[in-house]
């Protein structure tokens, strides 16, 4: 499947699990961005109501991987050692970009806090969550949603672990 099309299935889907869980949410137009602090200017918001999402890579064993979507504040940075311990792996990195993009459908720079793929976990930092209100990308650069935070609670059903470190 190709990126285009992937990105419009992604986004399909998230409309579609808005609309069944009846959130509440805005859909927001603005100019292609995939720096959350540029988004976040765009947007109108502060940067620390950006759920910046990120694919890590768990290295489990010599074998074995785990990815996961780690949800921090656009203003912080994903503190990968505790995501590593989360998972008692040996090493947390950032997953390779066409990794990224494949498991989450999502261009890079617009990746949702949320999963359509079972096997791969959501995990976003209790910070993000203090907000009443989300932003983030719809898997397209160029349109995002202000999602009420106790929606995306219910609706993506997050773990929420301490996973942000200082810094973006």
């Amino acid at each position: 499947m190709s990126t285009a099309l992937a990105t419009a299935d992604s986004r399909n889907r998230l409309l579609d699990l808005l609309a069944r869980g009846g959130a509440r949410y805005r859909l927001l137009h603005h100019a292609p961005q995939g720096r959350t602090d540029l988004a976040s200017t765009l947007r109108g918001h502060s940067l620390d109501q950006a759920a910046k999402s990120l694919v890590i890579r768990v290295a489990l064993s010599s074998k074995r991987r785990r990815y996961v979507i780690a949800v921090v504040p656009g203003d912080r940075r994903v503190d990968l050692p505790a995501v590593n311990a989360l998972y008692a792996g040996r090493e947390a990195s950032f997953a390779a970009r066409d990794v990224a993009e494949r498991l989450t459908g999502c261009v890079s720079g617009s990746i949702m806090p949320l999963s359509f793929d079972p096997d791969l976990d959501v995990i976003a930092d209790p910070d993000l969550l203090a907000h009443e209100e989300i932003f983030f990308n719809t898997g397209r650069l160029d349109e995002s949603v202000a999602l009420r935070t106790e929606c995306y609670r219910t609706l993506v059903a997050p773990r929420v672990e301490a996973i942000a470190g200082q810094g973006g």
